[in-house]
């Protein structure tokens, strides 16, 4: 299925401006439902600039419209020209998050050795000989290397993540490791997620008529006296 330009970036405008589920967002977008949540809690490792889909022609209001109406439907993205996407080369990384990528780097030699030392320069765009390095401790700033989740320093995605232990544990002959921090209370989270999110546009729209979400009724005479 085809995606937004900027998966992140539409994500964020689609949580901040819509009703949509969380699950209709991260289908939408090509992101992992958690992924969506730290965008709305805005506990992501950026803070980031929503990117209207519906300008760059990618979604229709319609379409919007039909998801918030079913949260079952799944959002058909516009067809325009294909993408030129890159297959050679090192993954391009941010000057800013270039210092980070030692900490990534040991948060996934440290949780899945499995992984070669290929997969890892492809999942986070560095050279083999930094990793090598890291992981038998020779490197330079070794002292200062904190094992960080590369998710969360946003080197990566967590689909991509989930994706290369997969492959690396059955290259091994392993069970790959399964996701369970939704697991047993997946449909509570999303059902309070959801009621969060209903709540938050009634408190805007009560906001835009002049109203005060909670705020106590005017006084009568009879509440008067009772002082």
């Amino acid at each position: 299925m085809a995606q937004p330009l900027m998966p992140h970036a539409t994500a964020s405008w689609l949580v901040d401006n819509t009703a949509l589920s969380f699950e209709q967002i991260a289908e939408f977008c090509g992101l992992h439902i958690l992924e969506i949540q730290a965008i709305a809690d805005d506990t992501a490792a950026t803070k980031l600039t929503g990117r209207d889909p519906i300008r760059a022609h990618e979604l229709t209001q319609d379409e919007i419209d039909k998801g918030q109406a079913d949260p079952d439907y799944r959002l058909q993205i516009l067809k325009g020209p294909e993408q030129v996407r890159r297959t050679k080369g090192p993954r391009y990384t941010p000057v800013s998050k270039r210092s980070d990528k030692p900490d990534g780097i040991a948060w996934i030699i440290r949780n899945h050795s499995e992984i070669t030392d290929g997969a890892i320069s492809n999942l986070i765009g560095t050279t083999r000989t930094t990793i090598a390095a890291i992981r038998d401790r020779s490197h330079w700033n070794i002292a200062n290397i904190t094992p960080k989740d590369p998710v969360t320093l946003g080197l990566t995605t967590q689909r991509e993540l989930d994706a290369a232990v997969a492959k690396a544990a059955k290259a091994a002959g392993l069970e790959a490791p399964v996701d369970t921090r939704l697991e047993g209370d997946r449909e509570a989270l999303i059902t309070e997620l959801r009621a969060q999110r209903l709540q938050l546009a009634r408190d805007a729209e009560a906001a835009e008529n002049g109203e005060l979400p909670g705020a106590p009724a005017e006084p009568t005479a009879e509440t008067l006296f009772k002082r």
